[in-house]
């Protein structure tokens, strides 16, 4: 009976550690995401200040004032282009969370990386938001617009609209982010360029699937002008990982 308590109890210990590191786990993912709600909701309210100017630069493609089929469709579509303005405002300290998170063993040098390249990852963020409002934007709503015209009248509410375009921009937001984001994890080892060719295919079906959710109407026309932009990033990540797979390998070159 002894010998089988003995035989149990580094079973019980090993299971009694697993609890606690899910447990770990998951009180460390409790407090990024207050953290991150907290920057949110800060970033949110101070985007209120100017969310009226905003509105109007987001009705300027449209040309007109926008339909509301219901009471509360103006206040929801008013609060919609606020809460992506402090996304927008947010998105650092959401980064941050994030990789934070995602990469909880890193040692002092390698956070220090992670937080030196906040300033440039906003940088691309806002890129390509811009990227989506000038290039994307326009032709988009050009075609959806024109499509069918003896057929179709568009006549577009503002909670459709709204959610078009802020979509549009939010995620074109984040996938400008990826190539960077692909660098530092390549930096710290945790992909490689050779990873990222070899899975070319399951990259396209991803992208496909991406671009299908940032525009989420039936026509080839759209899927193509956000799906095209998306591959350009993937493979811009694969040069990025490449070059950061060569700076590991000169590392130790260097130190000798």
């Amino acid at each position: 009976m002894a010998s089988l308590d003995n035989q149990l109890q580094p079973q019980v210990i090993q299971d009694e550690h697993l609890r606690m590191g899910l447990f770990e786990h998951l009180d460390e993912l409790r407090r990024r995401l207050f953290k991150a709600a907290l920057a949110l909701i800060a970033a949110t309210a101070l985007a209120l200040v100017f969310t009226g100017d905003l509105l109007l630069a987001l009705q300027a493609p449209y040309g007109r004032e926008f339909a509301v089929l219901g009471p509360t469709s103006g206040v929801v579509a008013y609060f919609r282009v606020a809460l992506m303005a402090g996304a927008i405002l947010a998105s650092p300290v959401l980064t941050y969370q994030a990789l934070m998170f995602v990469l909880p063993a890193l040692k002092r040098g390698e956070k220090r990386i992670v937080l030196g390249a906040l300033p440039a990852i906003t940088i691309l963020f806002l890129t390509g938001t811009l990227f989506a409002w000038f290039v994307l934007i326009p032709p988009a709503l050009g075609f959806l617009e024109g499509f069918q015209p003896t057929l179709f009248r568009p006549e577009w509410t503002a909670d459709l609209y709204l959610g078009f375009v802020t979509t549009l921009i939010f995620w074109m937001g984040v996938a400008f982010e990826l190539p960077l984001i692909t660098f530092l994890l390549a930096v710290l080892g945790f992909v490689t360029a050779r990873r990222l060719i070899r899975g070319w295919r399951i990259a396209i079906v991803g992208i496909c699937v991406a671009a299908a959710l940032i525009t989420p109407t039936v026509d080839p026309f759209n899927l193509m002008l956000v799906a095209v932009p998306l591959f350009a990033l993937y493979v811009l990540s694969i040069g990025l990982a490449a070059l950061a797979g060569r700076m590991r390998r000169q590392q130790p070159t260097a130190a000798a």
